[in-house]
């Protein structure tokens, strides 16, 4: 067994991940060999990941708050606390706060043999987002 004390402080999302205000909490990054890693992400009202992809796949476990997501060509599906969502290997997606409600969900993600874990793509556009049920505007 293993106790770390956290000493990392809270870091914000950057702009060419996020739309909006996200918070970022470091969880766990096993050491070789595991390739596991986990992250307690904060999103704020309206504020989403841009597209992306998980060379291995990834699993979001709502714990707070409304969010929504959605896969490539998929509906924008709501999410709730207690509720997990499996982003199957290479599948584009994105995901994030509903507009009025905060989410908070923890990301667990394994990178691949070359350590990658996320694979970058376009912001979700104004009118992507629009399109999760019962959105206001």
């Amino acid at each position: 067994m293993q106790i770390t004390r956290s000493s990392i402080d809270t870091f914000k999302g950057p702009d060419d991940w996020f739309t909006g205000d996200v918070y970022i909490d470091a969880v766990a990054a096993a050491p070789s060999p595991s390739r596991v890693s986990a992250a307690l992400v904060h999103f704020m009202p309206g504020a989403r990941t841009h597209w992306h992809r998980h060379p291995l796949g990834q699993t979001v476990f709502v714990t707070e708050g409304v969010g929504l997501c959605q896969r490539r060509g998929g509906p924008v599906e709501v999410i709730r606390p207690g509720d997990r969502v499996l982003f199957e290997a290479d599948e584009e997606h994105w995901h994030g706060a509903a507009p009025n409600r905060l989410m908070v969900h923890l990301a667990i993600n394994e990178g691949d043999a070359d350590h990658d874990v996320v694979h970058w793509l376009a912001p979700v556009t104004d009118e992507e987002y629009a399109a999760a049920p019962g959105h206001r505007r």
